[in-house]
């Protein structure tokens, strides 16, 4: 009869194994010899373990620092471990041998290492504290923003990204082979989502979009990831925006909860309620930034500069770095947003959060022959987008929705000088690979 053979626990649970033989598996995260005792410490998925050997077996396995290995051994109460108990080893399998020649070692900080490198070896740098943080948080937050709409009787959609033309504008599109004609990589599934409101009334999507747009900073990606919302039966977007509030409230609640050590670490307060994050008018923004700042430059956006100075603005006024600018040009917003009065405004906001945009979002048009003047009103022939509004004649609610950049959030959220640490495999202008 063969024999059961011992269960591999993890870490985290090795106080309930106390007396009892256990079999680990992970990679040796530090090794310590002291005469003829070695420890080795031993990381996993859910924590670090101090197993304690015979300094001559750590020598006869040849083992180093990254090595994956397999540790069975009985656990033992140890009020100065990590675990609150140590493994007494009686055997080791090395599963898998590193490289003697890293880079960079998983128990350093990457204080010293170039971000190209870091980038270049992404799942040895994710076994560190300091960016497999960032990707926890960022995994967190996209939980929770699921788990709120879900509250509020969203359906979470899933879209095609293969498309036949755009969204957002035709000059910043991937076009690939498609048999034999082209297509695109979306830009944003808005048109999706529209269609989505006039099944579901409200729905959700996450996933990639794609921006061939070449800029070359810290703060643009060529392929990100998106938290897209929209909603049905709106009277206009300050809903939305409130939505917003609510929904960045529970998110960054939950990451102060569940992450708060380790978001002191990059950021030196917790992140804030946006409950009262306040709203401007986009001529009231201009304004307030040539009486504090003497800028008489902005007609139809804001740039970078004016971002950080709204924020700073907003936080000395409210207490809170981050802002909603309603009603920016109609001219620059695109051909399904709803206007804003009758001075040439949009319903369309940007939320600017300690510095940087973070969302765009507004209330869209909902009837059929507004769309088609939007689009004749800037030369564009309806008929290119028929597909699309055909489906205004199913009965399309007014509606609106926004879109947040993942990446971007968790690079604020982290306070992190460059959107790419926070993308685990970044595409700019420059990189394909890994």
């Amino acid at each position: 009869m063969a024999t059961q053979a011992t269960p591999r626990v993890f870490i985290e649970t090795l106080g309930e194994s106390a007396s009892t033989e256990v079999v680990l598996k992970g990679w040796v995260y530090r090794l310590r010899i002291l005469g003829k005792t070695a420890f080795l410490i031993l990381r996993d998925c859910t924590g670090e373990a101090q197993c304690v050997l015979a300094a001559e077996a750590l020598r006869k396995h040849r083992l180093k620092a990254e090595d994956v290995v397999e540790v069975r051994g009985t656990p033992r109460p140890e009020s100065r471990a990590k675990a609150g108990c140590e493994v007494h080893v009686s055997a080791i399998r090395v599963l898998n041998r590193a490289a003697s020649n890293l880079p960079f070692l998983s128990s350093h900080g990457l204080e010293s290492v170039g971000l190209e490198t870091v980038l270049q070896y992404r799942p040895l740098a994710l076994r560190t504290d300091s960016v497999g943080d960032i990707f926890r948080v960022q995994a967190a937050l996209l939980a929770a923003f699921r788990q709120a709409l879900d509250r509020r009787h969203f359906t979470e959609i899933v879209t095609s990204k293969i498309v036949g033309g755009g969204t957002e504008g035709g000059t910043n599109l991937f076009a690939i082979d498609y048999f034999d004609r082209v297509a695109y990589l979306a830009q944003s599934p808005q048109f999706y989502k529209e269609h989505g409101v006039a099944g579901f009334e409200r729905v959700y999507e996450t996933g990639h979009v794609y921006r061939a747009e070449p800029h070359a900073s810290s703060r643009h990606l060529t392929e990100y990831y998106s938290l897209d919302l929209e909603v049905g039966f709106i009277d206009g977007p300050e809903e939305v925006i409130q939505l917003e509030r609510e929904l960045l409230t529970e998110m960054f609640e939950m990451l102060n909860s569940r992450f708060g050590p380790a978001l002191l670490k990059y950021r030196s307060e917790r992140l804030p309620s946006m409950l009262d994050v306040p709203c401007w008018e986009f001529a009231e923004c201009l304004e307030r930034l040539r009486e504090a700042f003497g800028r008489s430059d902005l007609t139809e956006d804001l740039d970078p500069q004016a971002e950080r100075q709204l924020c700073e603005l907003a936080r000395e006024s409210a207490g809170i770095p981050a802002v909603f600018v309603l009603g920016f040009p109609l001219s620059a917003r695109p051909f399904y947003t709803a206007p804003r009065g009758i001075a040439g405004a949009a319903n369309s906001f940007d939320l600017l959060f300690e510095g940087i945009e973070i969302t765009t979002g507004g209330q869209r048009l909902h009837r059929r022959q507004d769309l088609e003047a939007a689009l004749r009103a800037r030369s564009i022939d309806p008929i290119g987008f028929e597909s699309h509004l055909a489906i205004f004649d199913l009965g399309m609610p007014p509606h609106g929705g926004l879109a947040i950049g993942l990446e971007r959030l968790t690079c604020q959220a982290m306070g992190l000088p460059n959107v790419r640490q926070a993308a685990l495999y970044p595409r700019d202008r420059y990189r394909l690979a890994p």
